[in-house]
């Protein structure tokens, strides 16, 4: 079987949409570059032409505020951000109108629309290049938001968000893009019943993230293998609307619960996670408090070695979980084996 690496995921959605739907184009910076988006839309300029994929001038409100207006008249518009940090910049768009207009028309008017946004971390590229600001567009109502963490989801992800008629952001890091796994199939789906999924069965501790963090819960549940602790992981995928359920079952079997994002603990989505599921166990189903692993309260450094404390990695996952787990729990179930 052949291998589907996580930039041509992308890009094999892009090449979907656009040879299946007249409606759809594709707006934004740097789209014309063979670098600055990775190789998620290499040549796709070439192949459809540039009246569809359209590399703008460097206006976030511009370009993303006609695409809200396009998505009003009946196309359905890509806007893509190569850096999150900046999508700032068209807040008014994203969250005064595509979130609004359905609500405000009494459902006459669907701007179906997707925002992607990439999230740049690391090589020192400091504060105001490194955020990751999924939790803020997740806490609007309106707003769809999907944060794939495998290659096939990045596919077929995009491809069922473009397709949905409400607006959509759409978060992938670049940290995963040297992922890979056997491909599939593009399989169209309906967004709203896209949830989340155990992407590893266990019976100790339940792991949950969204995008890269999903990466780490994985790589940390195979070091707490080696410790004999078995680690499920819940892949969210789709973080607004939030469907708990997955989560919640797991926890009613683990009875432990550890959520990792990769933005701050404030108002976050970890915290919305852990609140989303004690609000639904009845008393005495989990056996430790619920614990956060999160970036710390600061911006990000311009320095290697701080980066390197800064950001979380397997090793804080792993020791949050045994922390759950504890030492008294692991002999007890030394003595049951």
């Amino acid at each position: 079987m052949s291998r589907l690496a996580y930039g041509d995921g992308i890009r094999h959605a892009f090449e979907h949409l656009l040879e299946r739907y007249a409606n759809v184009f594709v707006i934004g910076q740097g789209l014309w570059s063979p670098w600055y988006v990775g190789n998620s839309m290499t040549d796709l300029d070439k192949r459809f032409g540039r009246e569809r994929v359209i590399d703008t001038p460097v206006s976030e409100l511009a370009c993303t505020g006609a695409a809200v207006g396009a998505s009003l008249c009946g196309y359905r518009p890509i806007v893509v951000h190569p850096r999150v940090d900046f999508m700032l910049y068209c807040m008014d768009a994203v969250v005064n109108q595509a979130a609004k207009w359905s609500h405000m028309l009494g459902g006459q008017a669907h701007p179906a629309v997707t925002i992607r946004g990439i999230v740049n971390r690391g090589g020192e590229q400091g504060a105001q290049h490194s955020q990751a600001l999924h939790a803020w567009f997740a806490h609007v109502p309106g707003l769809r938001v999907v944060l794939p963490y495998s290659p096939r989801d990045a596919r077929d992800l995009l491809v069922a968000s473009v397709l949905c008629d409400d607006p959509v952001v759409y978060v992938d890091d670049r940290w995963l893009y040297g992922l890979e796994e056997d491909a599939a199939p593009i399989a169209e789906r309906d967004l709203r019943e896209i949830g989340p999924r155990v992407v590893r069965d266990g019976a100790d501790v339940t792991l949950v993230g969204a995008s890269y963090s999903t990466h780490l819960c994985l790589q940390a549940a195979e070091m707490l293998a080696r410790s004999g602790v078995s680690a499920e992981v819940v892949d969210l995928r789709v973080i607004a609307p939030l469907d708990p359920s997955a989560v919640v079952a797991s926890v009613r079997k683990t009875r432990r619960l550890v959520a990792v994002d990769g933005s701050w603990s404030t108002c976050g989505l970890a915290g919305e996670v852990i609140a989303s599921v004690v609000e639904r166990l009845e008393p005495g189903v989990l056996a430790a408090a619920p614990a956060r692993v999160t970036l710390p309260a600061a911006s990000a450094p311009t320095s290697k070695p701080l980066e390197d404390a800064y950001y979380p990695t397997v090793d804080d996952v792993a020791a949050a979980a045994l922390g759950r787990v504890g030492a008294r729990a692991l002999a007890a179930r030394g003595r049951q084996r």
